[in-house]
């Protein structure tokens, strides 16, 4: 598969992993258990935006990126969009504390992992050995919106802003 552009239908074969935000389990050292998240399925009758970082804790990531969809989730939720899933390459656990510790207490924000990139790969959007910074807006398993930063080491296209000019 080449890189994803508007008019396409998101693939049906899309499963990503990911630690389900659950009550009680809120402190940073506390863990979930890991399960497969077939965004294709869960997605198929829902607008869905799709945020790939190239990994968890890192600054651009967690400075830059991260914080605006945080943020602007009830803009986003204003627009239509039933799901805002954040991947990267880093392992569900990691996801599931780069979430708790931005302070995000439910599920309206999925953190994910991209197992082996498999996803990121199978659209050529990677950035060395990790998921590439882009963002994709999925509507009743339509892409509507598509874009890579060509500098991963900034958010543009793929920022909250960018996103919602697009809603």
């Amino acid at each position: 598969m080449s890189a994803l552009k508007v008019g396409d239908s998101f693939p049906a074969d899309v499963v990503f992993n990911y630690v389900p935000y659950q009550e009680g389990k809120e402190a940073l050292t506390s863990c979930g258990v890991p399960g497969p998240y077939n965004a294709s399925k869960e997605w198929a009758d829902k607008k869905a935006v799709l945020v790939a970082v190239p990994g968890a804790f890192t600054p651009s990531c967690s400075e830059q990126h991260l914080p605006g969809y945080i943020e602007k989730l009830d803009k986003l939720k204003a627009k239509g969009v039933d799901v805002v899933a954040v991947v990267a390459y880093n392992d569900p656990f990691v996801m599931s504390a780069w979430g708790k510790a931005n302070r995000v207490k439910s599920n309206d924000v999925l953190f994910m992992t991209d197992p082996e990139r498999n996803f990121s790969n199978s659209i050529g959007w990677t950035f060395m050995e990790r998921t590439g910074r882009y963002a994709l807006i999925i509507d009743h398993g339509k892409v509507t919106y598509a874009e890579k930063e060509d500098n991963p080491k900034l958010v543009t296209v793929s920022g909250v802003d960018a996103v919602l000019a697009k809603l």
